[in-house]
């Protein structure tokens, strides 16, 4: 089974997707609006979070328009699979207001990442029940936050440059990526460079020895 086959129909299904196709902290997936969605330029902005803060002696997940760095607020393509997802939840969202009428909450209508109840997501509960599902399903276990990693992996690995990697997870510097994915551009580098040399291997002009000219 798969990641994706183990969250699907979960309540963290968009939320695990939405961090795996786009390398997105938690509190970003969390943080995305609809209106951060636009569907005539296919694109989706990152621009807002949420975090968990203590309220009131409560831990409560609270929104916020400042993210890590500058280099955090990022535009980037919406993708067809994406797209779809998104629509689908819409109309879940709508169903659930319906189901639960007046119980539903209506104070975070503008937000993608709800509960049944219309509720705001809690970080919190979207890094146990991660945990959770993985155990579950018997899938080897990672953090949330490794979804991140793999999304550049993954890209890296499809000859994706280390800048447009930097672009798409919101590293403040080139550096920071490539301190992090080095070793992984690295093995790619070794990599190629075994293919180069089987194809001079394979093409290599054997000139004739002097025994040969002798004769």
């Amino acid at each position: 089974m798969t990641l994706f086959d183990a969250v699907s129909d979960d309540p963290l299904e968009i939320c695990v997707k939405l961090a795996a196709y786009y390398g997105l902290r938690r509190s970003e997936v969390l943080g995305l609006k609809w209106d951060a969605i636009n569907l005539e330029q296919k694109t989706i902005s990152i621009r807002h979070k949420v975090i968990e803060d203590e309220v009131d002696g409560k831990f409560v997940p609270v929104g916020e328009d400042v993210l890590k760095t500058k280099s955090s607020f990022r535009t980037l393509p919406l993708l067809p699979s994406v797209e779809k997802l998104l629509l689908a939840e819409k109309e879940k969202q709508e169903m659930y207001r319906r189901l639960f009428k007046r119980s539903y909450c209506r104070e975070y209508l503008d937000y993608i990442c709800l509960d049944q109840t219309g509720k705001l997501i809690r970080p919190n509960y979207v890094t146990e029940h991660f945990s959770w599902l993985l155990e579950k399903f018997g899938l080897k276990k990672i953090r949330f936050h490794d979804l991140r990693h793999s999304c550049a992996s993954l890209l890296l690995a499809s000859g994706i440059s280390m800048k447009q990697i930097q672009i798409r997870l919101g590293h403040s510097t080139f550096s920071t990526t490539a301190d992090i994915y080095s070793h992984l551009d690295f093995h790619a580098q070794i990599e190629s460079g075994l293919v180069m040399d089987g194809m001079f291997e394979r093409n290599r002009v054997v000139e004739p020895s002097g025994l040969e000219l002798s004769e």
